[in-house]
């Protein structure tokens, strides 16, 4: 059962950290049907903080129905960057039964900005269990959805040296021929965030792939490397 307290003080802080202005052009920005309170995510994801401090959820599952119930029920958009901020607390670390929880918010997000919150999460959850969740990105790698294909590609960033290229280049190669501007963009990161840890890797896969990388992701794969 979602914790109904946690919701209602995060719903009740978002409101009163309202800021008219600020949300018609956040709106704007984001293209977004939904509305926008105009509360910027540091505001938003201190008051989570303190919300959850104050009455945090009791059990995983608490806590899994609290974000979930947030998330569908949202009326504004920085009701669901909140439900995001949800999961990154100390009860779902590491806990892979949160993936499915992941998996709704990319398909129901369906906008760079909600998808790309969990990319950490992501990350977080192959660290730990990294044969599973090589297998499902594996999997998302080839997903009709492509918010689900872009996750997959992004889903190593900030990995570093824990990155493996091998699963990262799986995830990349049956994506280099889409012409979705939002999966050559997320290659484009995801090979440039991995050149600040082995650039000769990266040189090697943009000169392997040739002609088959777009422009656009061997521009960014390649803008931090001489």
């Amino acid at each position: 059962m979602a914790n109904a307290e946690l919701i209602s003080a995060i719903r009740s802080q978002l409101r009163g950290a309202a800021d008219p202005t600020r949300a018609a052009g956040a709106q704007a920005y984001l293209k977004s049907v939904m509305p926008s309170l105009g509360v910027r995510v540091p505001v938003v994801r201190r008051i989570v903080k303190a919300a959850a401090k104050e009455v945090p959820p009791g059990s995983l599952g608490e806590l899994q129905s609290t974000v979930l119930e947030l998330w569908r029920d949202a009326g504004w958009r920085e009701e669901r960057y909140a439900a995001i901020d949800l999961t990154g607390l100390r009860l779902a670390a590491g806990e892979l039964s949160m993936l499915p929880l992941y998996e709704e918010i990319i398909r129901s997000g369906a906008w760079w900005d909600l998808v790309d919150g969990v990319s950490h999460r992501l990350c977080g959850l192959l660290q730990t269990h990294r044969e599973d969740m090589s297998v499902a990105l594996r999997r998302w790698s080839t997903d009709p959805d492509f918010w689900i294909r872009r996750a997959a590609i992004t889903a190593q960033l900030g990995a570093k040296s824990a990155t493996d290229p091998v699963l990262l280049a799986a995830v990349i190669e049956p994506n280099l021929a889409d012409p979705e501007f939002f999966i050559r963009k997320a290659i484009g990161w995801a090979l440039r965030d991995y050149s600040a840890t082995d650039p000769g890797w990266v040189r090697d896969f943009t000169a392997r792939y040739g002609e088959a990388l777009s422009p656009l992701s061997r521009r960014e794969a390649l803008r931090n490397l001489s």
